[in-house]
């Protein structure tokens, strides 16, 4: 789906220029241009725009409150944000969610939270690494997810502690005929219900969280699944490592490099729970979801230029593949696009970044690509 809220950035240089000495003017100066050095709390809302075959067009809001859990400078406790985000679309859809990231002082303990609810189509085009365009088939979605974790800092840089939740996912497809109803290696594609929990261990040596210049990260967990409900014979389980590493190569050049590897364990294979090529944070280009099966795999590597302490370009090169059991070399698809960040709070970091990803172009179809806009770096 092609975010075409681009318009945002540009609409924040025109207010910046143009801005009277009225209230909302002033509201608006502060959310997006004032500087702050004093680690106070600070909120910011984004307009929603978008729009899609599937929904019509799209009209909500986001917004991100961004604050410290103490604000002495030398604990260097990093930030924590609340950010909801809500929509509607002309054909009924909606789309709702809340996500929390608290870091306690001097990083002691980092908590998470999220929920979200999705009522929402998206194109299904089958399983496995090499689906056709031409076999898209339109598929209705209603999703709840509520996920929970807490880690402990036990060591230097070291964090463990465990992950929770709960999920329902729901389908309706309007057609018999489609790659949905007729694909025999999909499984369970009405749906299903299910709760998970499991250990999480994170090591994270980066200057920053918003903004990262030096260190690394690795995050891995591991979700144990059960079924309830309906689908209370499915047991099964997901693992996921990331590694994100980043070298200053200069006062404004940043070089950031990040591989992730996501893996279904059982003998059951869950249309909903397959890891999936493409979003916007990884594999930046596909439609997410193109590409699904039990394992995944992807690489990227971004150059981060800081042109001043409000607009930095990035460019950036990835590659990755879904399988069902070994991958390959030959079978990895190209990634590879460019985009710009504006900072709106330069103290924290905190970033909106407008991406165009370019994929791969099969035989018969048009280059795969996207165009994104969010919050925050895309790792």
């Amino acid at each position: 789906m092609k975010r075409l809220f681009a318009i945002i950035l540009l609409s924040l240089m025109i207010i910046q220029a143009n801005a009277q000495r009225t209230g909302l003017a002033r509201f608006i100066k502060h959310m997006y241009f004032d500087k702050d050095s004093t680690r106070k709390s600070s909120f910011v809302v984004l307009p929603i725009l978008t729009s899609a075959p599937e929904t019509g067009l799209e009209i909500g809001g986001a917004g991100l409150y961004s604050f410290y859990a103490d604000t002495i400078k030398s604990n260097q406790t990093r930030v924590s944000s609340i950010y909801p985000y809500i929509s509607i679309t002309t054909r009924g859809q909606s789309h709702f969610s809340v996500s929390t990231n608290y870091w306690s002082p001097k990083n002691k303990y980092n908590l998470t939270a999220a929920i979200s609810y999705i009522n929402y189509p998206f194109n299904f085009y089958g399983i496995g690494n090499n689906t056709l365009k031409a076999n898209a088939d339109p598929v209705d979605e209603k999703r709840f997810k509520l996920n929970l974790s807490g880690q402990k800092l036990i060591a230097k840089n070291l964090y463990a502690g465990a992950v929770a939740g709960i999920f329902n996912y729901a389908y309706y497809s309007n057609t018999s005929s489609g790659i949905f109803a007729t694909d025999p290696k999909l499984e369970d594609r009405n749906g299903g219900t299910g709760i998970y929990i499991g250990p999480a261990l994170n090591y994270d040596s980066r200057d920053n969280n918003t903004y990262t210049t030096k260190g690394f990260i690795i995050t891995a967990y591991y979700n144990i699944m059960h079924g309830i409900l309906a689908s209370n014979g499915y047991t099964g389980g997901f693992f996921n490592f990331e590694y994100s590493q980043f070298i200053s190569l200069g006062k404004k050049l940043v070089l950031g490099l990040d591989i992730q590897e996501q893996s279904m364990t059982g003998t059951r294979s869950p249309f909903y729970m397959l890891p999936a090529l493409g979003s916007d944070e990884m594999m930046r280009g596909y439609y997410n979801g193109r590409y699904r099966d039990r394992n995944f795999i992807a690489g990227q590597t971004e150059l981060r230029f800081r042109l001043n302490d409000r607009i930095g370009i990035v460019g950036f090169l990835g590659t990755g593949e879904v399988a069902a059991h070994m991958f390959s070399i030959s079978s990895l698809k190209p990634d590879y696009g460019a985009g710009i960040r504006y900072f709106f709070d330069t103290e924290k970091g905190l970033s909106i970044r407008a991406d165009y990803g370019i994929g791969e172009k099969l035989a018969g179809e048009s280059r795969q690509s996207g165009f994104y806009i969010g919050l925050g770096q895309a790792f």
